[in-house]
C-alpha cells in the first residue's frame, strides 16, 4: 500500500470489499491519527509566498513537498509591501528545511539578523511562525493548541468595533457581548482638553453603556492619540460607567508615562499592539504600565512568542486580550493562542471569515468555538477571494483644521 493511502481510502476499499495488504505499524498509526506525514518522513519548505488582500492585508503560504501548505499574515498596517520583501530576504533560509521545528527557526530569524526586532522584521517573522505552527498541526493532524498543551477552553469570546449606539445595537443583534470604541470627538484632541469635551466623550461613552447594559462589556480605545494630562481627565469621566479596560491611554512607547497613568485609576489599563516580543512586554508587566497585555500575533513574535508573553503575564496577575484588526489567519491564530493559555481575557476581531474562509468563524453568546481542525483549523476560499487580491491601503494622513499641525493616526 502506498504510503500516502489515508483514512478515507481504507475505509472506502473495505466497504468495497477490497482485499487489503498488510500495513506497516508506523502507517496503521498515521491513519488512525489522521496525521498525512509521519514524524521521521521527510518534510521540507519548498518556497514562500505573499499576496496582498483587501482590505489591507497580506497572507502567506508556506508550501511543503509534501503538498501541506502553512498560512500566516506578516503584516504591518500600511507597510503590506515592506512586510512582503521582508519575507522574501527570509526566505533562502527556510527553504530545503524542516518546517516542522518551529522554535528553532524563531530563534535562528530572529537571532542570526545583527540588528534584530523592530516592527517590520517582528511582523514579517510572526507570520512566517503563525505558517510553521498551520504546518505542524496538519502533519500531525492536530489542532496547534493540542501541541500547546491544550485546550485550556471550549469557546474563545469575540468582541466587535461597536463606536456609535446604531452599530452597537447591530452587533448586539449579531450575538457579540464584548465592544470596543474609540473617544467621541468633535474635532483632534487637545494636549489639554476643554471640560465641554471631556464631557462629550463621557457623555457618548455613557449612551452606549445605556444600551449595552451592565452585563455586556465596552472597552475604549485611546489609540495613543491623548495626550497625559488629558487621558487623566477622561479616564476620571469615564470611571462611573465601567469601561472593561482603557487601551493606549497615551503613546505606547513610554512605559513609566502610562504606569503613572495606571496608578491614578482603578479602570484596567490595556496595551500591546505596539510592543514587540517578550522583551518589550517585560518591562510593561515590571512597572506596571497594564494589567490587559494585547500582544497582536502578527506583530509581537507570532504564536511562539505570545505564548511566552502570555506565561509572563500569569506571573504578574495580568491578562491576555490579543489585538487584531486584520484578518482571519490573524484571528485563527489568536484562538490557537486563546485555547491554550488560562488568562485569556477576549479576542478583538473585524473579521470573522466571510468571503475569506471556506468555513467562517460563527459568534453565539458572544463566543465562537475552538475549532477541531488540524493546525490553525481554517480553510482559505480561493474562489470568493479572487475579487479581493491586491490593494494599495495607506495610513491615513490627517491634520488639524484649526492650525494645520499634524494629528497622531
Amino acid at each position: 500500500m502506498s504510503e500516502k493511502m489515508t483514512r478515507r481510502s481504507v475505509t472506502a476499499a473495505a466497504l468495497a470489499g477490497a482485499a487489503l495488504p498488510a500495513l506497516e505499524p508506523e502507517t496503521q498509526e498515521r491513519i488512525a491519527r489522521n496525521a498525512p506525514v509521519s514524524p521521521k518522513e521527510k518534510l521540507a519548505i519548498t518556497k514562500l509566498e505573499t499576496f496582498l488582500v483587501k482590505p489591507r492585508w497580506l497572507f502567506l503560504k508556506i508550501h511543503t513537498n509534501a503538498g501541506i501548505v502553512g498560512l500566516g499574515e506578516p503584516i504591518l498596517e500600511g507597510r503590506a509591501r515592506t512586510c512582503a520583501e521582508a519575507v522574501k530576504e527570509i526566505e533562502p533560509y527556510l527553504v530545503g528545511k524542516d518546517p516542522r521545528q518551529v522554535v528553532h527557526h524563531w530563534q535562528a530569524i530572529y537571532r542570526h539578523a545583527f540588528y534584530r526586532g523592530g516592527p517590520i522584521l517582528t511582523s514579517a517573522l510572526s507570520g512566517i511562525d503563525m505558517a510553521l505552527w498551520d504546518i505542524k498541526g496538519k502533519a500531525l493532524g492536530v489542532p496547534i493548541y493540542e501541541l500547546l498543551g491544550g485546550p485550556t477552553r471550549t469557546r474563545v469570546r469575540v468582541y466587535a468595533h461597536a463606536g456609535t449606539p446604531e452599530l452597537l445595537k447591530k452587533r448586539m443583534a449579531q450575538g457579540f457581548t464584548a465592544f470596543k470604541c474609540g473617544p467621541a470627538k468633535r474635532r483632534p484632541s487637545r494636549y489639554i482638553e476643554t471640560p465641554a469635551e471631556v464631557q462629550y466623550a463621557a457623555e457618548h461613552f455613557a449612551e452606549l453603556r445605556r444600551i449595552a447594559g451592565n452585563d455586556k462589556d465596552i472597552a475604549i480605545d485611546f489609540h495613543g492619540a491623548i495626550s497625559p494630562a488629558t487621558a487623566k481627565l477622561l479616564i476620571k469621566a469615564l470611571e462611573p460607567y465601567q469601561p472593561m479596560f482603557v487601551e493606549e491611554p497615551c503613546q505606547c512607547q513610554n512605559h513609566d508615562v502610562m504606569a503613572d497613568i495606571a496608578r491614578s485609576t482603578y479602570l484596567p489599563i490595556a496595551t500591546g499592539e505596539r510592543v514587540f516580543t517578550k522583551w518589550g512586554f517585560l518591562e510593561v508587566l515590571q512597572k506596571g504600565a497594564a494589567k490587559v497585555l494585547q500582544p497582536d500575533l502578527c506583530h509581537a513574535g507570532g504564536i511562539t512568542e505570545c505564548r511566552l508573553i502570555a506565561g509572563m503575564a500569569e506571573a504578574f496577575y495580568a491578562t491576555i486580550a490579543p489585538h487584531n484588526p486584520l484578518g482571519p489567519i490573524s484571528l485563527a491564530a489568536g484562538i490557537q493562542l486563546a485555547a491554550s493559555i488560562p488568562n485569556f481575557l477576549c479576542q478583538e476581531q473585524v473579521s470573522l471569515g466571510e468571503g475569506y474562509l471556506k468555513q467562517p468563524f460563527v459568534v453565539k453568546d458572544g463566543y465562537v468555538d475552538i475549532p477541531t481542525g488540524p493546525g490553525l483549523g481554517i480553510e482559505l476560499d480561493e474562489n470568493a477571494m479572487a475579487d479581493k487580491i491586491g490593494h494599495d491601503w495607506r495610513n491615513p494622513e490627517t491634520y488639524d483644521a484649526d492650525d494645520g499641525s499634524v494629528v497622531d493616526w
